[in-house]
């Protein structure tokens, strides 16, 4: 790291891969204070299944924006990237190490490259596509922006509205306003990053076991209270993973064995996708280390 600027390091990867293990040993070893960059660790709605720092683990370290959002107020990108640089400010104060540790691809973008100047968004045509399906969002997508449409995980009810939204009310793709992007913190800081990518086999027979011990461990009973807030379906926090197949197990639509394969698959997908952004997103100059850690915990 050039010591002109201040130091930032950076733990990446999918779910799963060891990250947590990882920073709680540079931690420990330099002082530093792990800095959130998980979408949903970011909600103190859902510590088990979100695979939030245990007591233990909050006593070897400090650690920060873990469950400081209630699950009803969502945090966008930008939202979160505003909170980690006021924690990376105060921590650099402190004269410590910032350790930015997750697994959102966009969290992380956002934070280092900025955020693209896309207008206010005409509320009649939010409204409109809000009501839509996804796959009519999808499909209306399609001639609009075919490189997002085809891009994007067909699943995915946010990003494809967002997209969507975005080229109607502007004229112009997501994409194109992100190459104005601006705020961004990567040229003031000296950032030190490390990109997990374990060999696939190894992560999955991981994602089985930590869905499974979640749901032994108290999943169920945290999605039960969290179902009995009536949230909106949509928010985030209602789309993590593990809430739709522990709710359908709540509601008598699965067994509990078919709830647990099912959160079993959608970790896989999760993580497939994550696998797959990280591999490939960001800047080459990142090491990846494709190795299976170690002794390490399920992160």
């Amino acid at each position: 790291m050039a010591k002109a600027l201040p130091p930032v390091a950076l733990i990446a990867g999918p779910t799963a891969s060891g990250k947590s293990a990882l920073a709680l040993a540079l931690a420990e070893q330099t002082g530093g204070v792990i800095v959130n960059s998980d979408s949903a660790q970011i909600y103190r709605d859902l510590p088990i299944l979100s695979a939030a720092p245990s007591p233990h683990d909050l006593r070897r370290a400090d650690h920060r924006l873990y469950g400081v959002r209630d699950g009803a107020d969502p945090c966008s990108a930008a939202d979160w990237a505003e909170l980690a640089k006021s924690v990376i400010a105060e921590v650099h104060a402190e004269k410590r190490l910032p350790i930015l540790v997750g697994g959102t691809g966009l969290y992380l973008r956002t934070l280092l490259d900025g955020i693209a100047p896309v207008p206010a968004i005409d509320p009649a045509i939010r409204a409109e596509v809000r009501a839509a399906s996804v796959a009519e969002n999808l499909a209306a997508l399609m001639p609009l922006d075919p490189v997002a449409a085809t891009s994007l995980n067909p699943g995915d009810t946010t990003r494809i509205a967002r997209a969507l939204e975005v080229v109607r009310s502007t004229g112009r793709t997501l994409a194109q306003w992100q190459k104005e992007c601006a705020g961004g913190m990567k040229d003031s800081i000296s950032l030190g990053a490390l990109v997990l990518l374990p060999p696939r086999g190894w992560l999955n027979e991981r994602c089985d076991r930590r869905f499974e011990a979640m749901v032994r461990g108290g999943a169920v009973e945290e999605v039960r209270s969290l179902l009995d807030h009536g949230l909106d379906p949509q928010l985030p926090v209602m789309r993590a993973i593990g809430v739709l197949e522990i709710g359908a197990f709540l509601r008598g639509e699965l067994t509990e064995a078919q709830a647990i394969y099912a959160g079993r698959q959608a970790t896989r997908r999760y993580a497939k996708r994550q696998y797959t952004w990280f591999a490939h997103q960001p800047p080459a100059s990142w090491p990846r280390f494709t190795e299976a850690p170690e002794g390490v915990g399920v992160d």
